[in-house]
């Protein structure tokens, strides 16, 4: 069969133009190849030149020109949500020309040169922004108005012509409008804000302080978000680790934002402004938490967003998996009214096809992994943060008293340690859990609406023995708070005996006190393990509870 751009159907309406060009079908898809086309031809020489240069240059290119534009990570999810919705055009041009009786290349090809140009203008941005050349984003400039422009016109084609949100392709066509004209808004904000074009004075723009030291090699947050999300620019890292063990050397230092003086000092100013008017303090741990909230709240919360993404995701391969058994082998080829000369599928035809399933499954999962990846890795970060902050704080604090407090037993070296040591890690742990906490709910609740979808009344079995349950879990909660609590007192009062034991030493030898002093240590000592062992066993039981 001798493939055509509209199809080699006889009679087909794909041909007709007497209505107008622009009410024909197949030319409103050749009219969005135009953009694509233009950005391939324009791009490629310019990146292969630049690409000659970098490698024929003797002068390397040092971390210190990564600037991000104004959007740029705005830049990059708008990218990716586009490359999505392309893989989903081509998917459902795939499909609806299953529903003809010849090939017809207009209903695919313009969506397989949009993916291609969506990849290439990342590319080229991200070559762009890495040095520092601006101007050169006139031709992105271009594109976005080109695809824009040609994507309303079909849009408003496929309106005219009494074609809804029942059709897919009504949906997609304008999404793929939104899009671009999201991505053309970002670009003029680039414009505005760097003033590379159109104004007579350009500011000068200098790298981040850390990027000007070439000894801080973590670089997390300034790479792009796709590096950041795959951790690619840890491949030095990983790489060097291979061929030999790596020194604090090679680490290199942090960056300001995550050192311990820098998150001290975010958080005193949280404790500041929770003072009242007239100068006093309010006390409690009301106010504790609030200046907590106030200075490490964001990205937890931005954590926790990325959990519930990561457990609504986590859903999507059982739902999946579920249509293609269901529709592998049911064969649905309900052919809808022709508009423009072509066939629109619906959204459930779309997703009764079990190769679309299967695609969107593996998305989903990519995705589902990628997020959970990420908030494990701000929740962490953060509780790292945290634990500096408030260790700093205690030693400043320690540095600020009197010694009539630590002579007299106002503030032991145990309390100290155990402030120091155990409660910040405490804390630490407390904000890794944290997005565990609140996504818990959201995956029962979904969980149980899923089940009752699949199995009916016998979900609301699972439902109940969970609703039974929570009683026995606050009640194991409560008792390892408490065991913990005891285990803390009988520490801290261990050290503060091993402490005067070591302070008297020279009087124990001369009075023979050692083992009386020894066994008040080892009573002491004893009812900590004791402590320590109710501990275990409460943690194994929450472990056990369903």
């Amino acid at each position: 069969m001798s493939l055509a751009f509209c199809g080699n159907d006889n009679n087909s309406a794909a041909y007709n133009v007497d209505a107008g060009v622009l009410n024909n079908g197949c030319f409103l898809d050749a009219l969005t190849v135009v953009p694509h086309v233009f950005l391939l031809f324009i791009t490629f020489p310019i990146l292969f030149i630049g690409e000659c240069q970098r490698q024929s240059s003797k002068v390397h290119i040092h971390h210190s020109t990564w600037l991000h534009f104004p959007g740029h990570n705005l830049r990059w999810i708008l990218t990716f949500i586009l490359l999505f919705v392309v893989v989903c055009e081509i998917a459902e041009g795939i499909v609806s020309d299953g529903f003809n009786q010849s090939v017809h290349l207009h209903l695919y090809m313009p969506s397989c040169l949009a993916f291609m140009a969506a990849i290439t203008s990342i590319i080229y941005y991200h070559n762009i922004e890495t040095s520092n050349f601006p101007k050169l984003l006139i031709t992105l400039l271009i594109y976005w108005v080109l695809a824009f422009v040609s994507k309303t016109i079909k849009f408003a084609k496929y309106t005219e012509h009494g074609i809804g949100l029942r059709q897919l392709r009504f949906g997609i066509t304008g999404l793929l409008s939104l899009l671009y004209g999201l991505l053309l808004a970002v670009e003029i904000n680039v414009i505005m804000t760097r003033r590379y074009m159109c104004f007579a004075y350009a500011p000068e723009v200098k790298p981040p302080e850390d990027l000007q030291d070439l000894g801080v090699r973590f670089l997390q947050p300034f790479v792009n978000l796709l590096s950041k999300s795959t951790y690619w620019w840890m491949n030095t890292f990983i790489t060097s680790a291979h061929r030999r063990p790596i020194d604090l050397k090679v680490i290199g230092r942090l960056p300001i934002a995550m050192r311990a003086l820098t998150n001290y000092l975010r958080l005193r100013e949280a404790f500041e402004t929770q003072k009242r008017p007239h100068g006093s303090q309010p006390q409690g741990s009301k106010w504790i938490w609030t200046a907590l909230r106030q200075a490490f709240g964001r990205p937890l919360l931005l954590s926790i967003t990325y959990r519930f993404l990561a457990d609504l995701l986590g859903f999507a391969g059982p739902l999946c998996i579920s249509g293609i058994v269901h529709h592998l082998s049911k064969e649905n080829h309900t052919i809808q009214p022709p508009h423009l000369g072509m066939y629109f599928i619906s959204s459930q035809e779309f997703l009764a096809n079990a190769y679309v399933l299967a695609v969107l499954l593996f998305f989903a999962l990519l995705l589902q992994r990628t997020f959970l990846q990420a908030s494990y890795f701000v929740a962490i970060e953060t509780g790292i943060n945290l634990r500096g902050a408030i260790q700093t704080k205690i030693f400043n604090k320690i540095m600020r008293l009197c010694t009539s407090n630590m002579s007299m037993g106002g503030m032991t070296v145990g309390q100290i340690c155990n402030l120091v040591a155990i409660d910040t890690n405490q804390l630490m742990w407390f904000f890794f859990l944290c997005p565990n906490l609140f996504a818990m709910p959201v995956q029962i609740i979904v969980g149980v609406i899923l089940l009752y979808y699949l199995l009916g009344i016998s979900a609301l079995i699972g439902a109940t023995v969970i609703t039974l349950l929570a009683p026995v879990q606050y009640f194991v909660a409560t008792k390892l708070s408490d065991a913990q609590k005891s285990t803390l007192e009988y520490s801290s009062e261990r050290l503060k005996k091993t402490n005067e034991l070591l302070r008297g030493i020279k009087l124990l030898k001369l009075y023979a006190w050692e083992h009386i002093f020894c066994s008040s240590v080892e009573e002491t000592r004893g009812k900590e393990l004791t402590s320590l062992q109710t501990f275990a066993l409460y943690t194994s039981i929450s472990s056990k509870t369903p």
